[in-house]
Parts: C-alpha cells; sequence; structure tokens
C-alpha cells in the first residue's frame, strides 16, 4: 500500500504529466574516471576509461519500456537495473529548457519573492539567478555562462540543485531527463549519446560514458532578496520559456516533512540524521561531510577541513522552503547555508559569528554570508566559493553512506 504521502504525490505527478512535465524528479576533471563498487558475478566484464579500467555489471534487461525510448548501449552499466525505477513521465516529459531566456533583476522583482530560493551562477564577472520556481517545473537548464557551457539541474525529491559543466573530453552535451529515478534521484541523459547521467553525483551509469562523471560547478541556493542585493544589474531566468506552467506553485506541498518518508526510495539511511533533514555536502576527493542545517542554524558558522581543504560554512535566515508549502514563496523559513575556502592569498583564516556578520580571528575583519569583507583589514576580499550541494540526507547517504557528519 502506498502512504498517504505517496499517493499525494502521484496525484500531483498525474497533474504534472498532463501538463507534459515529470512527475517526481521531478569534483573535478574532464574524463575523469569512477570506479564503481566491485561485483562478485562471473561474467562481469572491465573496460577502459582513461587510465582506469572500469568493471561493467553483467547484462540485464534495460529499465521497463527504456528500450523503446532511448538508443542508450544498455550493455554497458555500472548499477543494478534493478535499483532504476519510473517516476511517471516518459523520457522527456519533463521538459527542459534549451533556449533560455533572461531579465534584469528588475524586471524578475515583479514577479519573485524576496525569501524564495534561487539558484546564483557566476563565471567570472558573468552572474545569473535561477529561480527554483521555474527549476521545479523543468529541472535542467541547458545554458552557456561566460564561455562555460553549463546545466543547471534540481532535483524536487531530494533538493539538490546541482551545476555541472556540460563539456567532456571537447565534447558539449545538451542533457534531458529520462523519466527515471534512482535512490529517488533524478537520472538525466545526454542527447548526443544518450548515456544515462545519475545528477546527485555526475555520473554516467550507463551507455557510453560509463564510469566517467562530469566536473561540477559552484552554485549557491540563496535567497532572492539575497541574490538582487549583492547582483543588482545581474541577469534571471525568465518565465518565459516557452511552456505554459504554475510557476510559483508547489506541486509536492508538505514533501519536506523531516516525519515523513521520502517517495520511490528503497534504501536504508544511516539513522544518524532523519531521512528528509537538509544538509550541505562538500566532498574533496574520497572524504565527503555532511553540515546539517540543524547545527548551522545553531551555531551560523562552521570551520573544517575536507581531506586537506579548509572551507568554512556560512548559514543566515531568510530563504524559504520551496518544497513546504503550495507556493515556493510560502514555505518556512529554513535559510541557506554557502561555502567558501578558509585560504586567502595564502593565509588560512578561521571565522565565528558575531551577529548577522562573521569575524576572523586571524585580522578582525568583518565577512557577510556571502563571503565578502565588509570591514577591517580585509575589506573588499573575496572568498572563493566551494563546490557544496544542498540535499536531503537520504539522498546523499545512499550514494556516499561513509560521509562525516559535522557536530555529530
Amino acid at each position: 500500500m502506498w502512504s498517504k504521502q505517496a499517493m499525494a504525490l502521484i496525484t500531483a505527478g498525474a497533474a504534472l504529466l498532463s501538463t507534459g512535465c515529470h512527475a517526481c524528479s521531478s569534483h573535478e576533471s574532464n574524463a575523469k574516471a569512477v570506479v564503481p563498487a566491485p561485483t562478485t558475478a562471473s561474467d562481469a566484464s572491465r573496460v577502459a576509461v582513461g587510465r582506469v579500467s572500469v568493471e561493467l555489471l553483467p547484462q540485464e534487461d534495460p529499465p521497463p519500456g527504456a528500450a523503446a525510448e532511448f538508443k542508450t548501449d544498455f550493455s554497458r552499466h555500472v548499477v543494478p537495473f534493478s535499483e532504476i525505477f519510473s517516476g511517471g513521465p516518459p523520457k522527456d516529459g519533463i521538459a527542459a529548457i534549451d533556449d533560455p531566456k533572461f531579465e534584469r533583476v528588475g524586471e524578475a522583482d515583479s514577479w519573485l519573492k524576496p525569501e524564495e530560493p534561487v539558484v546564483r551562477v557566476a563565471v567570472g564577472d558573468e552572474v545569473r539567478a535561477y529561480p527554483i520556481q521555474v527549476l521545479m517545473w523543468h529541472e535542467l537548464v541547458n545554458d552557456t555562462v561566460g564561455k562555460e557551457a553549463l546545466v543547471v539541474t534540481f532535483c524536487p525529491l531530494c533538493n539538490t540543485a546541482i551545476v555541472f559543466k556540460r563539456s567532456l573530453a571537447g565534447a558539449v552535451f545538451d542533457f534531458g531527463a529520462t523519466g527515471r529515478l534512482r535512490n529517488s534521484n533524478l537520472i538525466m541523459y545526454d542527447r548526443q549519446t544518450e548515456t544515462w547521467w545519475q545528477q546527485a553525483t555526475g555520473e554516467a551509469i550507463a551507455g557510453k560514458h560509463v564510469g566517467q562523471k562530469l566536473d561540477f560547478h559552484p552554485g549557491e541556493m540563496i535567497s532572492w532578496g539575497d541574490f538582487k542585493s549583492r547582483h543588482p544589474t545581474a541577469t534571471v531566468l525568465s518565465r518565459d520559456t516557452g511552456f505554459r506552467r504554475a510557476y510559483g506553485r508547489n506541486p509536492y506541498s508538505g514533501y519536506d516533512d523531516i516525519d515523513k518518508p521520502p517517495f520511490l526510495f528503497r534504501g536504508e539511511t544511516p539513522k544518524v540524521l532523519p531521512p528528509v533533514a537538509r544538509v550541505l555536502t562538500i566532498e574533496v576527493g574520497k572524504e565527503a561531510v555532511a553540515f546539517p542545517y540543524r547545527v548551522l542554524k545553531r551555531e551560523l558558522v562552521a570551520n573544517d577541513t575536507v581531506l586537506s581543504k579548509p572551507v568554512v560554512v556560512f548559514w543566515k535566515p531568510g530563504t524559504s522552503s520551496a518544497l513546504d508549502d503550495s507556493t515556493v514563496a510560502g514555505g518556512r523559513d529554513v535559510g541557506a547555508a554557502t561555502a567558501y575556502s578558509r585560504r586567502h592569498l595564502g593565509r588560512l583564516l578561521t571565522f565565528e559569528a558575531k551577529g548577522a556578520r562573521f569575524v576572523d580571528a586571524e585580522t578582525g575583519s568583518v565577512w557577510n554570508a556571502h563571503g565578502v569583507a565588509v570591514s577591517g583589514e580585509l575589506e573588499g576580499a573575496v572568498l572563493s566559493p566551494v563546490v557544496a550541494i544542498n540535499h536531503f540526507w537520504f539522498s546523499w547517504a545512499a550514494f556516499k553512506p561513509e560521509t562525516r557528519v559535522f557536530g555529530q
């Protein structure tokens, strides 16, 4: 029997599908090889990816309906197809935005509320905002910022807004939604080879590029009010998408209730945190750390070292949950977390919270939550952002169960 929450999501999914949308799905070098967990099957095979040998799983039937929809080479896969579920709609049932249009902050301010979340993406001096109220209905935006080909992605069921570079080994890909989920997480595909990619990790899990991984690009989920105050001349993804959608509405109302189980998730979640607890994750090499929002809300700042990289995470209130209320802007205040390197011009800094600001112990300079020194010896200095991704705990732990949890 489906839970009441599951039935509500299926009903919401049916409504999304009727408008052409998907029911549910809503670091660091090119062509980097990913070595999957070893298999004991005697008929498994190995393929070379760069200098690394990748072990393929034994051949099996593709996920139901996939062979008729995709040209993917399903003989090449590194995850069991039994882990992949249909979210309801078919391939491209959720329509990616391939020709994004943008408007100025002043224009977008007429339809964006100060507290609602947007994804901030910067390449050099070019900065753009991608409102969650638009990403909620499309999940993928193929774009070029500056001269960097990027795909901005959002999986509502995992609360993951992740930005990837669209280039791999000299080729530029365009991405669409497969209509399938693994660990309740969006599986996307590239239209050039129809390889399937896991959104949470950026890894190719089936098809030509299996064993390879997309590069991450920093993307921060912050409030519209914070974005526009910091970037008053920036551009914003427009609701003029070529599709008719209920932008601003949340079809997953109540989904992020911490006492409810996640949808279409069959795995076990380490009990150190509730499954739907919000975390900000940082991964460097083979070490991953999750920073729980409940700890960040209490401490406001977290100084840590991930592998050998000193990082700081700032938290501030004022950002609504996109998945709580029937509207994106109407959700409860869950705040926003941002992460930066603690090294500035070779100097290691240590931060503490002072009211709504942060002070480094080494120089006494005062910083805001965007990593900018607003007064003191280092006034005008800007910390370098690190790739840090919002997740629900179940989603991250399913892929990275050995993650260290900050503050635990």
